[in-house]
């Protein structure tokens, strides 16, 4: 999130309860493979999508922390001008999505 001058505080939910924590320190990425390769590299941790780090995990090269209190995924949310007509190839792209939602 450096675009927007901050950085991501991390969020977790257990029994109801949510919280958030601002994490910092000498490594910053924004980019989820820098961030699989750093702990894998033993230098942190990594807030990523269980789907990116799972064969890591597999493998034991890496485990998972707070797993109690992780969210649940809600999905990727796509956002773009509505009140312009919208392109073909974007008008594409949105039905696929939505074709494959619940897959």
């Amino acid at each position: 999130m450096m675009a927007s001058g901050s950085l991501y505080s991390w969020e977790f939910e257990r029994d109801g309860r949510t919280f958030e924590i601002k994490v910092d320190g000498p490594l910053t990425f924004n980019e989820p493979e820098l961030m699989l390769g750093a702990a894998l590299d033993g230098l942190g941790l990594a807030h990523v999508l269980e789907e990116q780090a799972a064969r890591h995990i597999a493998a034991g090269q890496l485990v998972r922390f707070l797993e109690h209190w992780t969210l649940p995924f809600a999905g990727f949310f796509l956002y773009y001008p509505s009140r312009r007509q919208i392109a073909p190839t974007l008008t594409a792209f949105i039905n696929e999505l939505r074709r494959h939602r619940h897959v």
